[in-house]
């Protein structure tokens, strides 16, 4: 697992250039980068400009609609391609949680997946290794989800083990209780920390919620009233400035604390192939399917190795490394 850890202090550069009003593409990978902590003001309202810029009835992503398409058709229209690229190799499946298994709602509590989905995920893991790689915190995500014979990546993939006792698929590990990888273990009380103070600072913030995911913290700000953005954006500031080890990035309406370490989805992916016993094997073929940002890095991932594929999960346009696309979790169903 060593070689997968590895310490991450490079802090992304400050943002320079003039802004273009007229350029959607430059927007948006603005308002996807991370946002970072010792800017000041300045980048938190650009920011929340960003936010505002890529909302997603903005017309000229709605303009954008049937070339993103070109470039990354319905999976579902696609589907005999996708069989046929996958024939002969072993699939091995990875699925994100919110906006992918279950819909987006306004209160992350309420993320429930219906009867439908949670039957069709365990007829998966019948047929392949099937991963659930969150945000969430396992124990919440093994919540929603009630399905033993999983792999479950929570905190991003910060926090990862294998099934549980009896699934077809442990005999393939060498020590399936050994299937335990954790590497910002020495985060927890600092995030432990950062959590309850975010919740007695965003108080005075309708609508924002503050969620412990375990090993990363997200403030929620779904329900928070536009004109409160910027108020938000600068009480995480102010708890932020004083945990240098601890970065902050952007999500679909959350802004999440996580440990400042080289480790996201992708290294679960990564992680989990090999554990598996897949890191090298040509005839292996990842499919991820995932709605958010922090989705990117395993699309990425799947890229860079050739092996594989992502399906991106949205009703509008964005930039993605996901080969395909599908509209909602029904869809994905």
């Amino acid at each position: 697992m060593v070689r997968f850890i590895e310490e991450n202090t490079k802090l992304v550069e400050k943002e320079t250039g003039n802004k273009s009003n007229n350029d959607v593409t430059t927007t948006k990978k603005k308002a996807l980068q991370d946002i970072i902590i010792n800017n000041g003001v300045g980048l938190i309202n650009s920011w929340v400009d960003s936010m505002r810029a890529c909302s997603p009835t903005h017309l000229k992503s709605l303009l954008k609609q049937s070339s993103w398409l070109t470039e990354h058709p319905s999976a579902l229209d696609m589907f005999e391609e996708i069989l046929h690229l996958s024939e002969g190799k072993q699939i091995v499946m990875f699925l994100d949680y919110d906006g992918t298994l279950s819909p987006i709602v306004d209160d992350p509590d309420r993320a429930f997946m219906s009867r439908k989905m949670r039957r069709t995920v365990r007829k998966l893991a019948n047929c392949f290794p099937t991963a659930i790689v969150s945000g969430r915190c396992i124990e919440k995500v093994y919540n929603f989800v009630k399905l033993t014979e999983l792999y479950y990546a929570g905190s991003h993939g910060m926090d990862i083990k294998g099934p549980e006792q009896g699934s077809k698929y442990e005999q393939i590990l060498q020590d399936s209780k050994s299937l335990l990888c954790q590497p910002a273990t020495e985060f927890l009380p600092m995030i432990d920390e950062v959590y309850h103070k975010l919740v007695e600072k965003t108080k005075s913030t309708p609508g924002a919620q503050v969620e412990n995911n375990k090993f990363c913290v997200s403030v929620h700000f779904r329900r928070v009233d536009e004109n409160n953005w910027s108020d938000l954006a600068n009480q995480v500031r102010s708890v932020m400035k004083d945990y240098p080890k601890l970065r902050l990035t952007q999500g679909r309406k959350v802004l999440e604390v996580r440990p400042i370490i080289k480790w996201d989805k992708g290294k679960a992916l990564e992680f989990l192939l090999e554990s598996l016993g897949y890191a090298n094997c040509t005839d292996v073929f990842p499919l991820y399917i995932g709605d958010d940002r922090t989705d990117e890095d395993a699309f990425k991932v799947l890229r860079e190795r050739r092996q594989g594929l992502g399906i991106l999960v949205s009703k509008f346009p964005k930039e993605t490394s996901a080969s395909y696309s599908l509209q909602e979790p029904d869809e994905v169903n």
